[in-house]
């Protein structure tokens, strides 16, 4: 991970079809159409570890383990984190300088996105390749992550939840920004955005890192982002904050679902 320094300038082919179609015999599914991965198929339950500190430790990855490994992150400071795709130049420096957020880079995609303590519920999961729930299609790879946040709100009574299984629609600023645009898993609720979803892949497996929104401040992401492009107001409607009051609950509900 590379902390950028203040004062520096400023997101599968099928396989070979048959010559000829074949009526799928009843009780199967037809060729190309997998099954959702089951949290607890086949495998030991989730270590779910929680893990404090700055912002420029917390993105690094965690080294591949042997199992399934989920971390709940809690920065300590604030920071504007961007995409390993993103530009140095992308954000203003001086203004994260001047506003006391410090600016750093995951190695996972997508736009930026600002973390502080109790701004988020923050976490990283990791599935082997060799797991049930690894997907090797990216396209659809984040959807059982994104249906366990949809059934964690529901659980602190935010029903309604939708997981987007549709293409990459970044909007004016989604690629600038996490949550002013959406990708494959991501949660909205009330058409805006909830629960952002990044991933990075090894051979070892998939590094998912993801992030439900306590807080939304579009003017700081106005402030901070060197060159926005899109109409502001376009980016506030895009997300919405779930309220610090939510976040034991969303942890607690997390949790429970990894144990199953």
């Amino acid at each position: 991970v590379r902390v950028l320094p203040s004062g520096a300038g400023g997101g599968a082919p099928r396989g070979l079809g048959a010559s000829r179609r074949a009526r799928p015999r009843a009780g199967r599914r037809p060729l190309g159409v997998a099954p959702p991965p089951a949290l607890g198929a086949a495998r030991a339950p989730f270590a779910v570890p929680d893990r404090a500190g700055e912002p420029a430790d917390l993105v690094v990855p965690p080294a591949a383990p042997p199992g399934r490994l989920a971390l709940f992150a809690r920065p300590t400071r604030r920071a504007l984190v961007l995409g390993s795709a993103q530009r140095d130049a992308d954000a203003d420096a001086a203004a994260c300088a001047a506003a006391g957020i410090a600016l750093v880079r995951r190695r996972s995609g997508g736009g930026a996105v600002l973390v502080g303590p109790a701004e988020q519920v923050w976490l990283d999961v990791f599935v082997p390749a060799d797991d049930p729930l690894f997907v090797a299609d990216v396209s659809r790879a984040a959807w059982w992550l994104g249906d366990l946040w949809a059934a964690a709100l529901a659980r602190v009574g935010l029903p309604g939840a939708r997981v987007h299984r549709g293409p990459i629609a970044p909007g004016p600023y989604g690629r600038a920004a996490c949550f002013a645009g959406l990708g494959p898993g991501e949660v909205t609720v009330g058409g805006r955005k909830v629960v952002g979803v990044s991933q990075r892949r090894t051979p070892r497996g998939a590094l998912f890192q993801t992030a439900a929104l306590l807080d939304w401040r579009p003017d700081e992401y106005v402030s901070l982002l060197a060159r926005p492009a899109g109409d502001p107001g376009a980016l506030a409607a895009s997300a919405a904050g779930l309220g610090p009051g939510t976040e034991k609950g969303l942890k607690a509900a997390i949790l429970s679902r990894l144990a199953n």
